[in-house]
């Protein structure tokens, strides 16, 4: 993932002046937080974030239907070793 480096945030600094860190959301579209001098948090607008759930939950959606698919393919295989 590539990230704008003039997004990174110290935790002290974040919790200092978290002002700066939605002013970089604001900016930036989000702000990284590091804790330990290692990427740790994402802040990102609501809107954002919505989008993000939207696409992970049609993910989860697109492999429930190929594992049911994959079970209904070989449903009789499935039978077979579970005796």
């Amino acid at each position: 993932m590539m990230v704008n480096t003039s997004a990174l945030v110290p935790m002290t600094e974040a919790n200092q002046n978290f002002s700066k860190v939605t002013r970089l959301v604001d900016e930036a579209g989000l702000a990284v937080i590091l804790k330990n001098n290692r990427p740790r948090y994402i802040v990102v607008d609501f809107e954002e974030y919505e989008e993000i759930q939207s696409v992970r939950a049609a993910r989860r959606q697109k492999i429930e239907a190929m594992a049911d698919q994959m079970i209904s393919d070989n449903l009789e295989a499935f039978q077979e070793l579970a005796k």
